[in-house]
């Protein structure tokens, strides 16, 4: 999986421009985290996609985009995954390294779950 982490303008319509370069590109985003971060007025977004040409495609047309102020691709030591799982006694979080959630995920056997990607 390749993590691109970019630093955008923090205001509505920034994220249709960024899924449309995706879109225009026919690139599959398999995760999207968005939310504020570091720099003040900003927001961090981080996008998954399987195929490292077309992460290096995506980060090329979104460095164009005006809304967005830094563009960069997260080499795998500097990611981390999340997953949130649904069990019989409650949802439970879990935090770690890519192969561990999906480890613990595929062990629990849960019936409903979401895993993403993140980085800074």
């Amino acid at each position: 999986m390749y993590v691109i982490s970019l630093i955008v303008k923090n205001e509505f319509g920034v994220m249709q421009r960024v899924m449309g370069e995706f879109t225009r590109n026919k690139i599959n985003v398999e995760t999207i985290v968005v939310g504020k971060c570091e720099v003040p007025g900003k927001s961090r977004m981080v996008l998954s996609v399987i195929d490292r040409g077309e992460a290096e495609l995506a980060m090329g047309r979104l460095q164009k985009l005006q809304d967005v102020y830094g563009c960069e691709l997260v080499p795998e030591e500097g990611q981390s995954a999340y997953a949130l799982i649904s069990t019989s006694n409650g949802n439970v979080g879990v935090v770690g390294g890519s192969d561990q959630v999906e480890e613990i995920i595929a062990r629990s056997e849960p019936d409903k779950y979401v895993k993403a990607l993140n980085a800074l």
